[in-house]
């Protein structure tokens, strides 16, 4: 066997249909594309995701960060390192943290989160707690009590 001997498998090679071409062709006039409207005429067709003007489905669903949440739960965040400056073994909760001036507004339920360092024991009364939050409060000598 030779290169010059080399040819494609019988059948492998189809010729293209020319379109358009006279009636005899069998795909002739309208070159297989009907008799009107936007896909029969020359040139591109629409762009992929186009319907008609309609407003398409992917500008109609909502962008980048997903659907939001309907009944988002809005907290009064604080960090542990604020609740450092509070004397040892006292109650903590959003009412207290309000009269020690530690909070200005409550825009929801108390949730307390781990940034910072702990050194006093205290009671902390929250809604929500982060990981770090409980096992730094727990770790100086404290208490976490989830309210409802």
């Amino acid at each position: 066997m030779r290169l010059n001997d080399v040819k494609p498998q019988k059948g492998s090679k189809k010729r293209r249909k020319r379109v358009g071409r006279g009636i005899s062709a069998g795909q002739g006039a309208s070159a297989g594309l009907g008799m009107r409207g936007q896909k029969s005429r020359s040139g591109s067709s629409t762009r992929p995701g186009f319907e008609g003007g309609q407003q398409p489905l992917y500008r109609r669903i909502p962008k980048l960060k997903g659907f939001p949440v309907v009944n988002r739960r809005v907290y009064t965040t604080i960090n542990v390192e604020k609740l450092a400056s509070l004397p040892a073994n006292s109650e903590v909760n959003l009412a207290s943290l309000k009269e020690a001036g530690i909070l200005t507004s409550a825009k929801g339920p108390l949730k307390v989160l781990g940034n910072g360092e702990l050194g006093v024991p205290l009671k902390v009364q929250a809604a929500a707690f982060t990981g770090q939050a409980r096992s730094k409060i727990e770790a100086a000598g404290g208490s976490c009590e989830v309210l409802s």
